[in-house]
Order: structure tokens, then C-alpha cells, then sequence
């Protein structure tokens, strides 16, 4: 069995640095309520057909909890990109007070 490469948030430098770009692989609504500044989206279902899209570097992979961005960890590693996964996800990111933007104009939270 493969070992997942997994930072929590405590982890994560605030804010986060330059040279780390975050991947976020929820679902569309789940994006929209809230997210990281920066973050790139592209669901886990899409993946695959937009795996050119990953930047490069080293990529910290989140989902609401950890269990979508686990899989795509495991999958992108695979693929020969540098990606570790968010322990706990938004969850743990919103619980520690960090900073996220909303697309609903509405203060931002995680569904």
C-alpha cells in the first residue's frame, strides 16, 4: 500500500508561500461557498482530462476532509507531479481560522 504524502494544517505556512500552488478537487457548489485565495479548481471527477492544467512544482492538494484530495495525491504522484494532501481539508483549514474568498458574495464557508 502506497503511503499518502499529508501535511495538516498546522503545516502549512500562513499565508502560504509563493512557490506552493493549492489544488482544490471538490465539487463546483462546494468551491463557491468557499475556498482558498489562489487556489486552482478542478474537481476529482475531472481530473483526468485536465491533468495538463496541474501546475508545476510543489502542490498542496485539498478537498473537505481529505479523502478526494487523498485520491488525487495518489493518482498525480503517480503521474510524476510533486503533490502532498490537505489532513482534515477545508474543514480543518476553516476550523483554524485561515483565510478564504466566496464566489457567492456571502461570507465564505465549507459545504
Amino acid at each position: 500500500m502506497t503511503t499518502i504524502p499529508t501535511v495538516h494544517v498546522e503545516g502549512v505556512p500562513d499565508p502560504v508561500p509563493p512557490g506552493l500552488s493549492v489544488l482544490d478537487v471538490r465539487e463546483p457548489t462546494e468551491w463557491e461557498h468557499g475556498h482558498i485565495d489562489g487556489a486552482q479548481h478542478i474537481p476529482l471527477g475531472e481530473l483526468g482530462a485536465r491533468v495538463g492544467e496541474v501546475p508545476g512544482g510543489q502542490v498542496l492538494v485539498v478537498c473537505r476532509i481529505g479523502g478526494r484530495s487523498a485520491q488525487a495525491v495518489a493518482w498525480l504522484g503517480q503521474q510524476g507531479h510533486d503533490v502532498v494532501n490537505l489532513g482534515g481539508g477545508m474543514l480543518d483549514w476553516e476550523a483554524a481560522g485561515r483565510p478564504m474568498v466566496s464566489e457567492t458574495g456571502r461570507t465564505p464557508q465549507v459545504v
